[in-house]
This record gives C-alpha cells, structure tokens and sequence, in this order.
C-alpha cells in the first residue's frame, strides 16, 4: 500500500492536433520565428507569412469535403483538424471560402493549426459562439469580418503569437499605400506577401466589392470575444475607414498603417 495519490490522466478538451502520429518523419506543423513569444525583443519590422494554400493537397481536399458534410448535417460543433492526419494538416494553412455555409456551427475548433491566415468568410458564420484557434503560433492576425459574428462570446487564442499583443509588443507588418483605383492591381492575384492574402474581393466594412473602388488597408486591434484580435482591414475607401471604432484600451487606439507605428509599453516593460 502507498500514501501516493493514483496519477491523472488529463486529456486535452479541445483535441490535440499539434504532434504528429508515431513514426511522423515531420511535425504537423512548421516552424514560426516571426515573433519572439518569450520575452519582449525590439524589431525593426515583421511581414505576413507569403505562403499560397496549394488547392491540390490531399489535406485540403479532404477540409473542403469535411466543410460541404458539416453544412449539410447543421452541425453546431466543427473541429476539422482532428480528422486530417498530421501531414494534411500541415497541408492546410487556409481555411475554403465554403466555410461561409457553416451558419449553424456555433464552436469552431482549430487547436495546433498550421494556419497563417483565416478568410473573411467567416463573418458569414452568424451562429459562432466560440472560437478556438489556440497554439495556432502562425496566426498573427485575424480579417476584420470576425467582428460580424453576432453571438460570438468567447475565444482561446495564442495572444503571444499574435502583432501588437499587450504582453511583448511586436510590430505591425507595414501596409500599401492606398488604391483609389484598382486599374493596375488584380484584386483576384495578389501578393500576399504584401497584401496579407491571395485575394480581396470585398469591403471589410460595407461589404462592397473593391474592384468598384479602390482598397485601403488600415490595422485595428480590436476586443472580439475574449481577446483583443489584430484585424485586418481592407477597406473600399477612405470613408469606410473613418466609419471605424476605436480601437481596443491599452492598444493603438485608432486605424494605422502598421510598421513603425508608437505602441503602448508593454506588460514586461
């Protein structure tokens, strides 16, 4: 007989999808030092990850596949990732604009994604309560369409992963200059090193398509649930911008262009 206590078994509630299968030759996810999310260091600029969702990979197919069964079946909990093996999550760093018909989810699950950005389609998710992308350490910022789910309460996400975040302060990639007109600019085949993503078709704010009017895009940090999200904006006009809320307590509270922008200190300093 012995005193000690019977040890537990703690299982992770959200679905561990961070580690890979046994005999995985690689992670299921890749590796990301575009912020130090130990201790606060000053960098003179960060920049958005340039990788393009390879629509060819057997992870990305079989996500459209479980995105079309979940809005056919109305169910109220998504949690993809878990039935992906580690080498199509790795595949995945998007999510499909289909996640657009998901209006009944109200939990989307993305614990230990490989994501390095979500679509603005999820603002279309009208029934999303709870969100969670935690240990996504390659999801720095978030589109501002977030903040059109209504019911959308609570959130667990990586904040020390993310641009700006209250704890370290790390910069903003910095952002184009304006476009009054998108003559010289496919709006369908963009940079996203330099645009954030591949492709933007419509206005954060009213929902209008840019190619009508021009793209401005502005950084504002936000509370959205629980946390207070970098967002993404990109705006069809500069009216649209000044139509934006202030930005969150003890961050930059209104619209910027990213990069050397003046920062509140953070919590370490």
């Amino acid at each position: 007989m012995t005193d000690e206590a019977e040890p537990k078994l703690f299982t992770n509630r959200w679905g561990d999808t961070s580690r890979s299968d046994p005999g995985e030759p690689r992670p299921a996810t890749d590796v990301c030092s575009c912020i130090d999310q130990s201790r606060p260091r000053p960098r003179a600029r960060v920049g958005f990850h340039p990788e393009r969702q390879d629509t060819t990979a057997p992870g990305w197919r079989r996500l459209l596949e479980l995105v079309d069964e979940a809005a056919e079946d109305g169910r109220e909990e998504f949690r993809p990732l878990t039935l992906l093996s580690p080498e199509e999550r790795r595949q995945v760093i998007t999510l499909p604009p289909s996640i657009a018909r998901l209006t009944a989810v109200k939990h989307l699950v993305l614990y230990g994604s490989n994501l390095v950005r979500v679509p603005p389609e999820i603002g279309a998710m009208t029934s999303l309560e709870q969100f969670t992308p935690y240990t996504s350490y390659r999801l720095h910022w978030f589109p501002y369409e977030i903040t059109r789910c209504p019911k959308l309460r609570l959130s667990t996400v990586s904040t020390r992963a993310l641009f700006g975040n209250y704890k370290t302060r790390p910069p903003f990639p910095k952002l184009q200059p304006a476009q009054e007109k998108l003559t010289d600019l496919d709006p369908g085949d963009l940079d996203p090193r330099r645009w954030g993503s591949p492709a933007i078709h419509r206005c954060s704010v009213c929902d209008r398509p840019v190619e009508q009017s021009g793209l401005h895009q502005v950084w504002l940090s936000l509370r959205v649930a629980t946390d207070v999200l970098p967002l993404l904006v990109n705006a069809c006009s500069s009216a649209c911008v000044s139509a934006l809320p202030e930005g969150a307590e003890d961050h930059v509270p209104a619209p910027h262009k990213g990069g050397r922008v003046e920062q509140p200190p953070s919590d370490w300093d």
